[in-house]
This record gives structure tokens, sequence and C-alpha cells, in this order.
């Protein structure tokens, strides 16, 4: 059960962090109630700033996808040992 765990943790930090570095470059501008999003196809650099809504989407993304990899991966092993 550990093992299934710790795979599961592995794969969700792995995700995000191909996410973060994945993330599409993105502007968005918030005036009140109004929120405009605009999104290029190119990875984003590291000119810092904060994440928008997009960004935060496509990481979360990627990371359930990572997390179901790697509870996959250890269930797979849990098998394999039995």
């Amino acid at each position: 059960m550990n093992a299934k765990i710790g795979l599961l943790l592995v794969g969700l930090v792995v995700g995000a962090l191909a996410g973060y570095l994945t993330r599409p470059q993105a502007a968005e501008i918030k005036i009140g109630d109004f929120s405009l999003e605009v999104q290029g196809d190119k990875p984003a650099g590291t000119n810092g700033g904060s994440l928008t809504t997009g960004q935060m989407q496509h990481i979360g993304i990627f990371a359930v996808i990572g997390a179901a990899l790697g509870l996959g991966v250890g269930f797979v092993a849990g098998r394999a040992r039995a």
C-alpha cells in the first residue's frame, strides 16, 4: 500500500512540474468582473509574474495525469509482487 501512495505522490509532483515547465504564454487583463485572457502557443519563459487561470488549469491537468500514471504504476508493481 505504501508503494502506491509514494508513486501517486511522485506522479503528482512530476506532473505538476511538467505542467509548470510547459505552461503556455498568457496575458490576463482584469477590470472589475470582466476578465480577458490571451494565450500563445509557445511555452512561457521564466519572466516571473503571477500565473493566469488558464496556466493554473494547465498545471492542474498535468498534475492529475501524472498522479493517475503514478497510481497505475503502483498497482502494476503491486500485482507483480503478488
